[in-house]
């Protein structure tokens, strides 16, 4: 006999991939998808922008978009996680604007994956300093992940911590040459 672990009704957990890959954005549905992504993140979740063009700043013209694929059936189909790493002055890198999506986060290895390659990219581009804007109910899990507190800071009326990444505990990841553009995210 055929037994039931959901009674007929139930809400069914969306499917997760259990394979993820990371890298900078190299393709167009990779662009489109970390910019909503980003906006729903940033916009619609956190509240911390009012709108898409809020939430664009002067940096989105030279970073690099870096981000999480969900495979599906062995192929990269859904962007699950962003974050976006820019040369501020030579040697000193900023990374910022990381999320997940909702579905994704109980999995601590996509922000941990992203963190790893946003750092290792920017390491292997000659990152002598990375320091990133978290917010600050955000600061454990980025503590776990090498990284320590500089100051606590506010950006857009909300506390934050500036933190540094301990470089020593990072590989670096040199990013593929671009696809089909320049590679950096200005759209």
């Amino acid at each position: 006999m055929l037994e039931l672990t959901h009674p007929y009704g139930a809400p069914v957990r969306p499917f997760m991939a259990a394979h993820v890959t990371y890298g900078v954005a190299r393709e167009a549905w990779h662009e489109r998808g970390y910019w909503a992504l980003r906006r729903e993140i940033f916009c619609s979740e956190t509240q911390l922008f009012g709108s898409a063009a809020e939430e664009r700043d002067e940096h989105d013209a030279t970073s690099l978009p870096i981000v999480a694929l969900a495979h599906h059936a062995g192929n990269p189909e859904e962007v699950v996680g962003i974050v976006r790493v820019f040369e501020a002055e030579v040697g000193l890198w900023y990374g910022g604007r990381l999320g997940v999506a909702r579905r994704y986060r109980a999995h601590r290895y996509v922000g941990g994956g992203l963190i790893e390659t946003a750092v290792g990219t920017a390491k292997a581009s000659g990152c002598r300093q990375f320091l990133a804007t978290v917010l600050l109910p955000n600061g454990p899990y980025f503590e776990r992940h090498h990284f320590h507190t500089l100051d606590r800071i506010e950006v857009c009326g909300r506390p934050h911590l500036l933190m540094q990444a301990d470089l020593r505990c990072f590989t670096a990841i040199p990013a593929p040459a671009p696809a089909r553009r320049t590679g950096r995210c200005a759209a």
